[in-house]
Order: structure tokens, then C-alpha cells, then sequence
């Protein structure tokens, strides 16, 4: 547990600092662009590449892929065996990209048709997407080998390099919002701020990909790029690939699906469902992304060895943590969505009425936040065991039930129904697979767990109380000047946590022992982490 803790801890704390830039990124973005036509191009580019990245590599690829590694690691050939497989997978994954790449940037028309033919009723709009949409698919090749190099440092436990790279992204992209804004100067035209902001994606592409390449030689980690040719490991990796690619991605899948509609709305409506998801991919990012990246090697070692109770109890600690994590997390946001969107989005081009939009679509987001993180530790159990078909069928479920939601929602409820559509089938997808884990008996909830999660509620209902109460008093200050809304803002998070937290501890809600035990382990844990940031 302890250990899973810091693996954790690492991934979150790094993933949190990418969210802070994150954050000022969008600040700056929602400021100068607002939510108007360049607003949507620039996010229609940017939701390209990322989708397919979020898919295809960091999804796909690595849950086929670190398994693979994993195993080579612990068995006769060691890290040279692990080298040489990754070596072979590298030298054809290199061709693959560049050809993929390069056919969707010949083909951008046509996608950008697919995804957003609505477009074209607003002169410019569809001509401007599809020139940011070629500029930025470029970072696709390079952040998906960006990936592969992390899912090797990260089946040696190297957390920490993989989980650094998106604050090199969103430093650069902070640089290309500054540069497009001076460059545009008074001329109001805002599809240079757009151009400027898709030639620094690709841009933080390079920086990330040359940070990994540097972090896994500094690891001693041996790749090369040879001839390509298809081992049986590379097939077998392959055939993993396929289906892993719908099973791991369906919130990717799903983010593709709400383009097309939210292309279809209102002018500004692509934009302000970017900005409410991004409010709710910080605890996703954090805690998610981190508990999945973490439980998966771990769980492959376990599984290898096969010792299935271990297996077990860091599912089980998996579960708790993340429950521990994104309930308070989901009702604050849910409670307090006015206060975040007005206070860190409003000013500039990003009017009142935007953030109040927002600040419904992020309710009806984080609805389903507890279903987004428990997919990411649900779904390792099944592609650590090397099955990829089963979440497919799940996802293909889903996904379908998503579509016919929207069609229904939709032209009703707008962009707000668009966002709770998601959240539905996110918990409807997260129900299958725990209802699967548990007939196979893979995994299955105690009356432990259960009656931890039970005194996670009644912390996390303590905590929403005092926050309905706090926040219309501190309403004027959401939306007044810049350390007015710091100090409010803050308030509402550090009462928020107090009163979870002392709450927590005192209904049984954190793991005491597991609270001492750690305490117990600091100076050590403290001389690795310090040891591990210098490599």
C-alpha cells in the first residue's frame, strides 16, 4: 500500500504541476481568445492530435505494451531482452506514426468534415481549422513516441520523467500564447494567436520527446533503431494492440463523439466544454492517470508470479484511494463550479454569461468523476492478464448507449446535456467491468472496503455542507480583482479539505495505519525521491 502511495504520490504531484500550468495556460487562452471562432478552431486542432494520442498511445500502446516490457524485465534476459524487444517495437512504431501522420495531415479536409461540417456556415471557420489541424498533428508522432519511452522508465518504477513532460507542453504553449498576443498586437485578429499556439504545440513536442530520449539513457535504459522487422513479440504486441485501442480509449472515443456535437451548437460551444473539462481532468489527471500508470506494472509483476492475493489487495487499495480522492473532490467541484469558472476564466473576451455556461457543463462533468478514475483502475486488471477483448465489448457498449444518448439530449439540453451524456455512460461502463472483475473472480469489493468507502460519504457530505454554506458568501468576491478572486478561491478549497480531512480522520475514513506507516517510511522515501529528481 505504502508503496503504491508513493508511486502515486510521484505521478500526482508532477501531474499536478502540469495542471497549475495547465491552468495558467487556459487562463491566458480563455482571456485572449474567449469563445468565439478562432477560440473553436484552435480547440478542434488541439482535440486531433491529443484524442489520438490519449488513444492510441498513452492508452493503447502502453497497456499492451508495458505488460510485454514488464515481463521480459523479470524473466531469464533481463533488461537486455526487455532493450532489444523494445528496440524492435520502436524501430517499426517510428514508420508507423510518420506514415499515419502524414496521411491525416493529407487528409485534414475530410476529418475536420467529419468532426466539424457545421464549420462551414461560418465564413473562415472551416478553412481555419483545417490549417491549425495540419500544423498541430505533427505532436502526434512525437508525444506517442514520448510515451513509449515513458512506458519503458515507468516498468523499471521511474515514475517520475513521464509524469514531468506535460510541464514542458504547457510551459511552451504558455510561450505561444504570449508571442501570438504581442504579434497580434491592435490588429484584433485572433486567428494569429491561434497559428502561434499550434506552431508551439509541435514545438513542445521536440522539447518532450528530446527530455525522454535523455531521461531513459540517463536510466541506462539501451534502445535502437534498426531495421524494422515484425518479431513474434512485435505481432503479438499488435494483436494486443487492436482491441486495447477501444478498450483503453473510450473517454477518448467519447471526446470525439462530443466534438462532432458540440460542433454543431452554438458558436463558443467546443470552447467552453474544453474549459469545463479541463476543472474536471485535474483530479482525473492527478489521481486517475496516476493510480493507473502506477497499478499496472505493479499488477503484471503480481500476476506473473502468480500471486493472485497480492493482486487482490492492490486492487483493493487502488479502489480505496481513489474513492478517498475524487469524491470530495467531484462534490466540491460540483458545488462550487460558479466559483471556479467565474474566478479563474472570466476577464478579457471570456464574458459572464461564458462562465455561467461553463459553470453548468462542469456539474454535469463531474458527475461522472468518480466513474472517469475507477475506469483507470478497473481496466489494468484486465490488460495486465493481456485482455483487451473483453473491455472492448464494454466500451463498445457504452459508447453506443453515449451516441443514442446525445442524439437525445442534445437538441434539448444543448452543450450541458452533451456533458451529462458522458458522465452516464462512464458510470455505465465502470459498473460492467467491476460486475465482470467480480464473476471471473478477479476482483471483488469486502465489507472492508465497503465500510471504508461508506465513511468516505459521510466525510465527504460533511465537507459539501460547509461548502454550500460558505460559498454565497464569498460570491461578490469570484468575479473582482485578481487577489480577490485568489484568496476566495482558496478559501473554499483549504476549508473544503480541512473539513474532509478532520472529518476523514475521525469517522475511519483514512487507513490510520497506513497514515503511521508512512510516517514511519519519510526520511527513506525522502532520500529516494530526492535521489530519483536529479537523474
Amino acid at each position: 500500500m505504502s508503496s503504491l502511495v508513493r508511486s502515486v504520490g510521484t505521478i500526482g504531484s508532477l501531474t499536478a504541476l502540469s495542471r497549475v500550468f495547465g491552468f495558467v495556460r487556459d487562463m491566458l487562452l480563455a482571456r485572449v481568445l474567449g469563445a468565439g471562432l478562432a477560440a473553436d478552431a484552435w480547440q478542434l486542432a488541439f482535440t486531433l492530435p491529443n484524442t489520438f494520442r490519449r488513444l492510441f498511445a498513452e492508452g493503447a500502446f502502453s497497456v499492451a505494451f508495458v505488460p510485454m516490457y514488464t515481463r521480459r524485465l523479470a524473466g531469464d534476459g533481463g533488461e537486455q531482452a526487455a532493450d532489444e524487444f523494445a528496440g524492435d517495437v520502436l524501430s517499426i512504431f517510428v514508420w508507423v506514426l510518420l506514415g499515419f501522420s502524414a496521411l491525416c495531415m493529407i487528409a485534414m479536409p475530410g476529418i475536420v468534415w467529419l468532426l466539424a461540417r457545421d464549420y462551414q456556415s461560418v465564413a473562415g471557420k472551416f478553412d481555419l481549422s483545417v490549417m491549425l489541424s495540419r500544423v498541430t498533428f505533427p505532436y502526434l508522432a512525437l508525444v506517442s513516441l514520448v510515451a513509449m519511452l515513458s512506458g519503458v522508465l515507468n516498468a523499471r518504477s521511474r515514475f517520475g520523467p513521464g509524469a514531468f513532460v506535460p510541464v514542458l507542453l504547457n510551459i511552451v504553449m504558455i510561450a505561444g500564447i504570449i508571442a501570438g498576443y504581442y504579434l497580434r498586437g491592435d490588429s484584433g485578429d485572433d486567428t494569429i494567436v491561434a497559428g502561434a499556439l499550434a506552431i508551439s504545440l509541435s514545438l513542445a513536442g521536440v522539447a518532450q520527446l528530446a527530455y525522454m530520449w535523455r531521461a531513459t539513457r540517463k536510466a541506462g535504459v539501451k534502445l535502437k533503431i534498426t531495421a524494422p522487422k515484425i518479431t513474434p513479440d512485435v505481432k503479438r504486441l499488435g494483436m494486443l494492440i487492436l482491441p486495447a485501442t477501444f478498450g483503453a480509449g473510450i473517454y477518448q472515443i467519447s471526446q470525439l463523439v462530443d466534438t462532432f456535437f458540440a460542433t454543431s451548437l452554438p458558436q463558443g460551444s467546443l470552447s467552453l466544454l474544453k474549459f469545463a473539462d479541463r476543472l474536471n481532468q485535474m483530479p482525473l489527471g492527478i489521481f486517475g492517470i496516476a493510480l493507473g500508470t502506477a497499478i499496472l506494472p505493479m499488477l503484471a509483476r503480481h500476476i506473473q508470479s502468480g500471486d493472485k492475493r497480492e493482486a487482490q489487495r492492490l486492487q483493493t487499495n487502488a479502489v480505496e484511494i481513489a474513492m478517498l480522492l475524487c469524491l470530495p473532490c467531484a462534490v466540491a467541484l460540483s458545488i462550487c463550479s460558479e466559483a471556479f469558472t467565474s474566478g479563474i476564466f472570466q476577464g478579457g473576451k471570456m464574458t459572464a454569461n461564458d462562465t455561467a455556461i461553463m459553470g453548468n457543463i462542469v456539474m454535469a462533468l463531474v458527475a461522472g468523476l468518480p466513474a472517469y478514475v475507477l475506469v483507470k483502475v478497473f481496466q489494468p486488471a484486465f490488460f495486465s492478464r493481456e485482455d483487451t477483448r473483453t473491455p472492448v465489448l464494454v466500451a463498445a457498449g457504452a459508447l453506443i448507449v453515449n451516441i443514442g444518448l446525445n442524439f437525445w439530449v442534445v437538441p434539448r439540453y444543448g452543450i450541458v446535456g452533451l456533458a451529462a451524456a458522458t458522465a452516464t455512460t462512464a458510470t455505465l461502463n465502470v459498473l460492467t467491468l467491476y460486475t465482470i472483475l467480480q464473476i471471473r473472480g478477479w476482483f471483488s469489493m469486502s465489507w472492508k472496503l465497503a465500510g471504508r468507502i461508506g465513511r468516505q460519504i459521510v466525510a465527504t457530505a460533511a465537507m459539501g455542507a460547509v461548502l454550500w454554506w460558505l460559498t454565497p458568501a464569498l460570491q461578490p468576491y469570484w468575479s473582482g480583482h485578481a487577489f480577490a478572486r485568489i484568496w476566495s478561491l482558496s478559501a473554499l478549497v483549504a476549508v473544503g479539505a480541512i473539513v474532509f480531512f478532520v472529518t476523514a480522520y475521525f469517522v475511519g475514513a483514512l487507513d490510520k495505519d497506513l497514515i503511521a506507516q508512512i510516517r514511519r517510511r519519510r526520511p527513506a522515501a525522502s532520500g529516494k525521491s530526492s535521489g530519483s529528481s536529479s537523474e
